[in-house]
């Protein structure tokens, strides 16, 4: 792809490192983040861990996906951290934040961002790089504060909109109530502090750590979700989503001139029946789509071998892109 070529090598000039100098991307967390970087505090009584690195005349700000903080970027900041100043951080109620209030809508999240931005004073205009549910809290940001925003990377935006039968969504619904009140159990466990030890039904409150976390980050990431306002931050989350997902992305959604990239993963919905599955792709593939519209200086990009969660999968597909973004030469 000669553009993007064209786009990497103009960055490495630009930062004065080549961009395969770069640190490779470690395969486990580094024990860091065991620890809270910097808590960045953004109203009375509330802070949001940030975690900072690199430097340059760009700053970066990685958004997670749901259920999900700062962590899941470790892979992805290293690569970043020789071209750009590069963040991310952990949202209200996860990691080493403290709880915000509540319902955990979109329109919060974006909120909390501009806090964080401003109370850190991190160098703008920002890259933003959001993962899943965390690129309709990018976008909701950039919509928002145009002026505040350099590029948008969204990474794998979920389906919005989907047409699905009526019986699969009373199912969904019918899931959802089953699985409020399995989060209500957990966090009702998590109040009395019976909830490390709990056994039965509820020893499905913790999962086991994924393999790329190292024991000590497995260690402090279990400590969070002994705590009740991980599982009020997480209800509220999922629940906001039904409202988030449902509807699709507005045909006049724009950013104007700001660079846009939209990686894609390869996603088949295994396990759904025929009709659902063609519903979920063509309201996936209207989502990106649009999004991959939505300025003049936008484009999609295909990333194989890899789940949805890009950033751990295909790092570099990831970097490449922000990469991209920071020459400015989309749409060249």
């Amino acid at each position: 792809m000669p553009s993007m070529c064209r786009s990497l090598v103009l960055v490495s000039l630009i930062a004065g490192a080549p961009l395969h100098a770069a640190t490779p991307a470690p395969q486990q967390t580094p024990d860091t983040y065991a620890q809270p970087g910097e808590r960045v505090t953004i109203a009375p009584g509330r802070a949001l861990n940030l975690r900072c690195s690199g430097k340059g005349p760009r700053t970066v700000l990685l958004e997670a996906g749901g259920n999900a903080d700062s962590t899941v970027w470790f892979r992805v900041q290293p690569l970043l951290a020789k071209h750009a100043r590069v963040c991310a951080y952990d949202r209200a109620g996860y990691g080493f934040s403290d709880e915000g209030p509540l319902p955990r809508s979109v329109q919060a999240d974006a909120d909390d961002l501009h806090a964080l931005a401003t109370k850190a004073k991190l160098r703008g205009p920002l890259v933003l790089v959001g993962h899943s549910l965390g690129s309709n809290i990018v976008r909701r940001y950039a919509q928002q504060h145009p002026d505040d925003v350099a590029a948008l990377v969204l990474v794998d935006p979920p389906e919005q909109g989907a047409q699905l039968p009526e019986q699969w969504k009373r199912d969904g619904e019918a899931a959802r109530v089953q699985r409020n009140a399995f989060l209500d159990a957990c966090a009702r466990a998590a109040e009395a502090g019976t909830l490390d030890a709990a056994d039965g039904p509820l020893k499905a409150c913790l999962r086991a750590p994924p393999p790329w976390q190292s024991a000590a980050v497995a260690t402090a990431s279990r400590a969070n979700k002994l705590k009740p306002a991980y599982w009020r931050t997480l209800r509220s989350e999922l629940d906001g989503n039904t409202a988030v997902f449902a509807e699709p992305v507005p045909s006049n959604e724009t950013y104007g001139s700001i660079p846009v990239v939209v990686l894609t993963a390869p996603q088949d919905f295994p396990g759904v029946p025929d009709d659902v599955r063609k519903a979920m792709q063509a309201a996936r593939e209207q989502t990106q789509s649009r999004l991959a519209a939505s300025s003049t200086r936008a484009r999609r990009v295909a990333v194989a071998e890899t789940s949805h969660d890009i950033g751990l999968d295909q790092p570099r597909a990831v970097a490449d892109a922000v990469l991209e973004a920071l020459s400015g030469s989309l749409g060249d």
